[in-house]
């Protein structure tokens, strides 16, 4: 039988279905590996993540100037918004 991608005939959908399913279980297992790859370096060292341009602190140290708002403060230290949201939440947090 050939697949032909026809919606109303029910081997082409089964054989659709079962292409998806497929497609869906190699990424799963792909993602699976790339975690478990990230926390084995992790452990070695290996992996740190990017490093920050700016540290928290200095942020806070904007932030507290008379009038300085989220987005002020993001753009003179070009930072994105929510680099400044999470310094100053963390900031609450800590």
């Amino acid at each position: 039988m050939k697949f032909n991608g026809n919606k109303a005939d029910s081997m082409s959908n089964l054989m659709l279905n079962i292409l998806g399913s497929f497609a869906e279980f190699e990424r799963d297992i792909m993602l699976e590996r790339q975690r478990e790859g990230i926390a084995k370096a992790k452990e070695e060292g290996k992996y740190k993540g990017r490093t920050k341009t700016v540290d928290d602190h200095a942020i806070r140290l904007a932030m507290s100037k008379n009038g300085a708002s989220f987005r002020k403060v993001a753009k003179d230290l070009k930072v994105s918004l929510s680099t400044v949201q999470r310094a100053m939440k963390n900031a609450k947090s800590a």
